[in-house]
This record gives structure tokens, C-alpha cells and sequence, in this order.
């Protein structure tokens, strides 16, 4: 149980570092408009993973208690859209950019709302938690549904923690990765091995 929890805490840490539309968003705004703002932004997008978390949690364990086969055949999905994510990653440019040009001001619950609709609108956050929960269920014993909580629960904890680190170090981290090209590079394979990694764990 433990080093299932922890190989968790391990992927969500790598995923989180790993340059996206939301930790991008999180720099941007800690950059123009303090880290008040940027931690605002992470809080909402952080309470929209409890949507989310929610509905693979009650989805996934209705499935289960139906039948073993069609959690297979979802488990067989996650490995799937994982190797395309890794695919998709493969394929991109490890350049990191990011724009401030044209970043409005506005108020912390402003970008508190900001994230957490950006969160929860995206159907890519719930497929991406349909492949990924799945894979670290940690007990035969224990409800699933508290399960994907747990998983649920470390997963935005672990997230809150790197992105609350990165609208604090806000302008650390943005001239830090303006003259380390190779920071890139490193992210983007990081996010492949683990993309891979859980693929491989259910196929083999």
C-alpha cells in the first residue's frame, strides 16, 4: 500500500513539474500580479479536481462492482491514452515559452473562479484521471470509492504543494528557466518515462 501511495506522489510530482496549460497560467499570473494572485489561481484549479476526482470516483467503482471485466477494459483504456499522452509529449517542442503580454488584473476570487472553471470544463481532466486513478488502487479490502478519495486527495496535495512553490518562486523560476534551455528537455522526457511507466505496469 505504502510504496504504491508513494510511486503516486512520484508520478503526480513529475506531472506537476512538468510545463502545462495550468502551472504556465499559475507562473504568468504570480508574475504580473503578485503571488497572492498566482496562489489564488491554484487553489480554484486545485478545488476543481475534487469534481473530477468525484466523478471517476463514483463512476469507476460503479463499474467495478458491475463487472471485473469492464474495469479491465478501462484499465486497458488508461494505458492506451497514457502511451498517447507519452506519444503526444514525444512529439512536442521541449522549449519552454510562456507570454505576460496581455494579462489583465483582476481580483484573487476572480482567478480563484478563473481556475476552477479552466479545471472543471476540461473533459481532458477527467479522461486523464479515468487513465491514471485506476492504476493505484492500493487495497482489495477497502472501498474504491475511498480509495480514489485517498489518491484524490494526495494527488492535489502533491499538486498544491509544487504549484503553490511555483506563484511563490514565481520570478525565480521564470529567469531560471529563460537561461536553462536543457530544463525543458529534462521535464519532457521525465513526463515520458512516467506516462510509460504506468502503461507498461498494467500491460505487462
Amino acid at each position: 500500500m505504502i510504496e504504491i501511495l508513494i510511486s503516486f506522489v512520484f508520478a503526480t510530482a513529475t506531472l506537476a513539474f512538468s510545463p502545462g496549460p495550468d502551472n504556465i497560467f499559475v507562473l504568468t499570473q504570480s508574475i504580473v500580479n503578485g503571488k497572492k494572485y498566482g496562489l489564488a489561481t491554484v487553489i480554484g484549479l486545485m478545488t476543481g479536481c475534487i469534481i473530477h476526482t468525484t466523478l471517476v470516483a463514483f463512476g469507476v467503482s460503479e463499474v467495478i462492482k458491475r463487472n471485473e471485466n469492464l474495469f479491465f477494459i478501462i484499465k486497458l483504456f488508461g494505458a492506451a491514452y497514457l502511451l498517447y499522452l507519452a506519444f503526444k509529449v514525444y512529439k512536442s517542442d521541449a522549449k519552454i515559452a510562456f507570454s505576460t503580454e496581455n494579462v489583465q488584473q483582476k481580483t484573487t476570487f476572480q482567478l480563484f473562479k478563473t481556475g476552477f472553471w479552466m479545471n472543471v470544463l476540461n473533459p481532458k481532466v477527467t479522461i486523464f484521471f479515468l487513465a491514471f486513478f485506476p492504476q493505484f488502487l492500493f487495497s482489495k479490502s477497502m472501498s474504491t470509492v475511498l480509495q480514489f478519495y485517498i489518491l484524490g486527495g494526495v494527488f492535489i496535495i502533491t499538486s498544491f504543494i509544487i504549484f503553490s512553490g511555483i506563484a511563490i518562486l514565481a520570478g525565480s523560476i521564470s529567469s531560471y528557466l529563460k537561461q536553462n534551455d536543457k530544463v525543458g528537455v529534462y521535464l519532457k522526457w521525465a513526463q515520458i518515462v512516467v506516462f510509460i511507466g504506468i502503461a507498461a505496469l498494467i500491460l505487462i
